[in-house]
């Protein structure tokens, strides 16, 4: 049965390292302790949390009410075939490191994770954000989860027509925001991969080291490069990645935008509209690199908020407030935070 700590602090379970603290919260090491934290007679009525590796929440204040911090382990492969094609399976718990996962699976000769390697967090968080990078989301690959529903009362197995998936989005942050707890999620691998390079950054990595035909490794390689040459390290510097998501606009505003500023970076989607590069957008603004106390932009990426110590989560929205104002004010288009503000 899992055990409830009271006045716990959540200064390490989130990235961005700002001091709060929960009235109660759980340690959850296998799907049964979630309906046994929910069952105790303090937190009935209270509100809940779930926290994995705390790299997409800014805590503001303390959380009054039932922390649940995942931590089920496990991984484990098969093979499966989906509408007549063969594809290799990975189960892994919520609470495993999402980036000890794709390394699990490209030395295990499981490729098809590569280009979303060295992202923070855990693998229960990864659908509901439909994490994505270098040209690969979640929905790519996801095969089915299981969950605990809070409103039923029991497990669940949804697959990716009910997760409903868009770009940084999903059932889990709309009509099943506060119901699932996510304990497991397995993808589809398949079995007939070919490497995915078509970003071009990925692409012009790839072409400096001279690699024409790359493989799983390779990409994992070069994607671990990158994203370690332009990002902070959150164990080093507080940060939750990228604070923005690329805004998307519809053709017209593009090229309205593209003929007052013909360096706009943005790129075609296959329904037609554009998205826009926040981190140009903010960049044009002056942000990058600017401190404001405590908090700043980091000078590498203006798309990257930073806390290095000492400072709130108050403070922080208050420059990223700043930010989308000076956007909305020079380009028309309101940028919006990925990380959930609480």
């Amino acid at each position: 049965m899992a055990l409830l700590d009271t006045h716990y602090p959540l200064g390490q379970h989130n990235t961005f390292r700002f001091e709060a603290a929960a009235r109660y919260a759980a340690h959850v090491r296998t799907p049964d302790d979630i309906p046994a934290a929910l069952a105790d007679p303090r937190v009935q009525g209270l509100p809940v949390l779930v926290l994995g590796g705390g790299s997409n929440v800014v805590l503001t204040r303390d959380f009054d009410g039932l922390v649940l911090l995942m931590e089920i382990p496990g991984i484990a492969t098969g093979r499966a075939t989906i509408d007549g094609r063969k594809f290799h399976t990975v189960t892994a718990g919520g609470g495993e490191s999402w980036h000890r996962l794709v390394a699990h699976t490209v030395a295990n000769g499981l490729p098809g994770l590569e280009n979303l390697a060295l992202i923070p967090g855990t693998v229960g968080a990864a659908p509901i954000q439909n994490i994505g990078a270098y040209g690969v989301e979640i929905k790519d690959r996801f095969h089915a989860l299981r969950a605990y529903d809070r409103h039923a009362g029991e497990f669940v197995t949804l697959n990716a027509a009910d997760c409903a998936f868009g770009y940084r989005d999903s059932l889990f942050k709309r009509s099943g925001a506060d119901r699932y707890v996510i304990t497991e999620v397995t993808f589809a691998l398949p079995v007939d991969w070919q490497p995915d390079t078509h970003y071009a950054e990925l692409a012009r990595e790839l072409a400096a080291q001279n690699i024409a035909s790359p493989t799983a490794q390779n990409i994992f390689d070069a994607v671990v490069a990158i994203r370690r040459r332009k990002l902070p390290d959150p164990a080093e510097i507080g940060n939750a990645g990228s604070f923005f998501k690329n805004p998307i606009v519809d053709a017209a505003m593009r090229d309205a935008l593209a003929e007052r500023f013909p360096n706009l970076v943005g790129y075609v989607q296959p329904d037609g509209t554009y998205k826009l590069a926040a981190g140009w957008l903010i960049d044009q603004c002056g942000f990058k690199g600017r401190q404001s106390g405590a908090v700043g932009v980091y000078e590498k990426q203006a798309l990257v908020l930073v806390h290095r110590g000492g400072g709130s989560a108050v403070q922080l929205m208050t420059l990223a407030r700043e930010i989308q104002d000076a956007v909305h004010a020079r380009f028309g288009v309101r940028i919006e935070p990925e990380p959930i503000v609480i």
